[in-house]
């Protein structure tokens, strides 16, 4: 499993990884139950590769605070992300202390602690993945 193709779909639950693509749809299956299914190219899709974290200095990115995660429960589960509003909060600032309270939302928090969840349940290991290096090109 590449995280670099783990997606989101919107009003859709769970995640999905993109096996192929078409000019009218993204084949997918999903994490969870291994069904294939074909996501309209009008749908909104997220790449999680391209979700950042808002922190009052600079955005992170998402496989960064998944790693941070992933030291912190030694490669299990989270917390449940139908725990408390405080609970959240609290886990979500041990592992990203400097994250944008005012921009962040609990409901963000939830959705990254669920998929953080679904994808070690699908047997995902963060501390092989290598953070993407910067593009010097794109810094010009």
């Amino acid at each position: 499993m590449e995280f670099n193709k783990i997606i989101a779909v919107s009003g859709k639950p769970g995640l999905f990884q993109v096996i192929s693509q078409s000019k009218s749809a993204i084949i997918v299956t999903g994490l969870t139950d291994t069904k294939k299914i074909a996501i309209s190219t009008s749908q909104n899709v997220s790449l999680l590769e391209n979700i950042a974290i808002y922190t009052y200095e600079e955005d992170i990115p998402l496989l960064q605070v998944l790693k941070t995660m992933f030291e912190k429960t030694a490669g299990a589960e989270a917390i449940s992300h139908k725990e408390s509003e405080g609970k959240l909060t609290a886990f979500f600032a041990e592992v990203l202390p400097g994250y944008d309270s005012e921009r962040v939302y609990t409901s963000n928090i939830k959705k990254v602690i669920q998929w953080f969840n679904l994808l070690v349940k699908a047997g995902m290991d963060f501390s092989k993945i290598e953070m993407p290096k910067a593009d010097p090109e794109k810094s010009k």
